[in-house]
């Protein structure tokens, strides 16, 4: 794999959690709506996002912090309550408190030692990759439902879509998603080309469904539907928060595989 695609190393990670925290904090103001229905999540108004965050960042700190062979309880992560007396700038400051207490957790623990993880690895390294890209995409959803734009770093980007790929290629995701297994088929290959990236980025991947089990690699080969779009689009995209005819993405070949995929890998 290119340097440039594996130049984020678990400091990194441990350090992007808190810089978009950071960043995703900075957009909401005295007149940010809480109420306001998120896009992305149609379930969730903006205050329930910025809780499921934060608590998410609380519940990996303790998980880290306690060195867990289980899974603590996620219920203050998973049932929100829709109305909130907080301010925009009282959940903003709780929400980078919480980043920055589970960025100092991780750096503690150190990336080797064996905790608990939903997925193999065992080890804080799993969640300092997981939380910075969680914290990524949760920002983008703020985005949307505030009508600001989203940017990210270039390697950031690359990386985040690196692990949707690794975590989404994983035999157990058959055990969790056993509708997933309708993917397969022949001549089933998808390509993805991030545009606006050098040549050094190689910024191309290719989802192989024609075997017995979902697969990926980096590479510019040809596949039965192909996607071109600038790499934030990319991200965007498959990771679920924007639609593919929104005018962004250049499509030749099997749409209507595309759309099956993107129906079927639906992530967090």
């Amino acid at each position: 794999m290119d340097a440039i695609t594996t130049d984020m190393d678990f400091d990194d990670h441990c350090a992007e959690i808190v810089h978009q925290a950071d960043l995703l904090s900075t957009g909401l103001d005295e007149g940010t709506r809480l109420t306001a229905s998120v896009p992305s999540c149609p379930d969730w108004n903006l205050a329930q996002l910025l809780r499921h965050l934060g608590e998410a960042h609380r519940w990996v700190e303790e998980l880290v912090r306690t060195r867990a062979t289980e899974p603590p309880p996620d219920t203050a992560l998973r049932h929100l309550p829709r109305d909130t007396t907080e301010t925009p700038a009282a959940l903003a400051t709780w929400l980078t408190e919480g980043a920055r207490l589970l960025a100092g957790t991780l750096r503690a623990a150190g990336p080797d030692a064996r905790i608990w993880t939903p997925l193999p690895s065992g080890s804080p390294r799993f969640f300092a990759r997981r939380m910075a890209h969680e914290t990524v995409m949760h920002r983008a959803d703020a985005t949307l439902t505030l009508g600001t734009d989203f940017t990210v770093d270039q390697r950031v980007a690359l990386d985040c879509l690196d692990e949707w790929m690794e975590l989404g290629s994983l035999p157990e995701m058959f055990d969790y998603h056993p509708d997933r297994r309708e993917l397969l088929g022949p001549g089933r290959t998808l390509h993805f080309h991030a545009t606006d990236t050098p040549p050094e980025a190689a910024a191309d991947w290719l989802v192989d469904l024609t075997g017995t089990t979902l697969a990926w690699r980096r590479t510019q080969e040809p596949a039965a539907v192909s996607v071109r779009a600038p790499l934030t689009d990319l991200l965007l995209l498959i990771y679920g928060r924007a639609p593919s005819d929104n005018g962004s993405y250049d499509i030749t070949g099997d749409a209507e595989l595309l759309e099956f995929w993107l129906s079927r890998v639906l992530f967090g």
